[in-house]
């Protein structure tokens, strides 16, 4: 009795279940009730979508992506628990594309977060966390994309108007997709240069004379060849200021490998010398030092007392050089993606 009973039960909460399930009328009000759960991914999906544009903080932007995830989740719960109108295929294709968008964000902009956490360490890194950011674009556009034919055909079907509007998500994002291939393109021909730098930098914090000569060398030649590539790309729109701040950093590079490293090296070289005197010095007895000897270390101690002013003078004059270039640059690239991304 108690089995029977039991079923019963299931069966009166799954018959309940079907009964309360959300009807529509007519396709007017079933496409109000998708568009209104569409409406809240939108909102979301472009905040996503600003955040990657504008923001320097990647918990800002993950963060973003979970908010997006758990608005999809609920839009396809409600969906699913709402009875189509006229047969189940549009419903389908809209609870298709949510569940794309869904996967896209789970795995494609997941993995691209943990890649950019590793990006800056080479230029192959660089170019690969580039291609899979756009891809992943690409792949959002395209979905967005068939999802507004699916509306429009609905829409037609069952002579409803729509009048299109420019602030569609899709279109929005087609014009972001356009921004960023320029932004990235650009990102990449200095990035090819910038890593050069990198390694220079670890090489003079080392103190190894001959690696910085060597990356300097090779910081120069990237230099002088992304302003030939700089000379081959077309502006966005007529805007060119990507390409004028890129080349100013890369004439920074080639003032500072040119002029200034060299005076980095003397100084290193100068100092060696100055610590092998020093040395020879300190493990000969006061009684046993020549007169030659003492000069030789009395020179070498003014010399090494003036290098180590030009030293620092020539190291805080390409930190703040540097900090002018490169920051010129991260503000032009801000104030392009500002000027050209879409606004809500």
């Amino acid at each position: 009795m108690k089995n029977i009973t039991l079923t019963f039960s299931i069966l009166c909460i799954l018959i309940s279940s079907v009964a309360t399930a959300q009807k529509f009328s007519n396709a007017s009000e079933y496409l109000d009730f998708v568009g209104e759960e569409q409406q809240a991914i939108t909102k979301n999906m472009w905040k996503y979508t600003k955040a990657v544009a504008h923001s320097k903080s990647d918990r800002s932007i993950d963060s973003k992506r979970k908010n997006l995830l758990k608005t999809i989740d609920k839009a396809i719960a409600k969906i699913e628990k709402a009875n189509g109108f006229d047969g189940e295929d549009y419903k389908n294709e809209v609870l298709k594309h949510m569940r794309l968008n869904k996967s896209l964000l789970n795995h494609d902009y997941a993995e691209i977060v943990d890649m950019k956490a590793v990006a800056e360490q080479s230029y192959d890194a660089m170019e690969a966390y580039i291609i899979a950011q756009e891809m992943a674009d690409k792949k959002m556009e395209e979905s967005q994309k068939e999802y507004e034919t699916k509306f429009y055909a609905f829409a037609t079907e069952h002579n409803i108007e729509i009048i299109e509007n420019e602030n569609d998500l899709g279109k929005k994002m087609k014009i972001s997709n356009e921004v960023f291939e320029h932004y990235n393109e650009m990102y990449l021909v200095y990035f090819k240069v910038y890593i050069n730098e990198i390694y220079l930098w670890d090489a003079v914090e080392s103190n190894d004379v001959s690696a910085i000569q060597q990356n300097a060398n090779a910081l120069n030649a990237a230099a002088k060849d992304g302003l030939e590539i700089l000379k081959t790309k077309s502006q966005y729109k007529k805007d060119d200021s990507i390409i004028n701040a890129t080349k100013k950093a890369f004439e920074f590079f080639i003032d500072e490998t040119e002029n200034k490293v060299p005076q980095l090296t003397d100084y290193l070289i100068l100092n060696e010398d100055f610590d092998k005197i020093k040395t020879a010095l300190d493990q000969t007895s006061e009684r046993k030092r020549t007169k030659e000897q003492i000069e030789a270390y009395n020179k070498k101690v003014k010399d090494i007392n003036k290098a180590v002013k030009n030293y620092n003078k020539v190291n805080t004059d390409l930190n703040t050089n540097r900090q002018a270039a490169i920051n010129g640059l991260n503000n032009t690239n801000a104030n392009f993606l500002a000027k050209h991304i879409p606004k809500d």
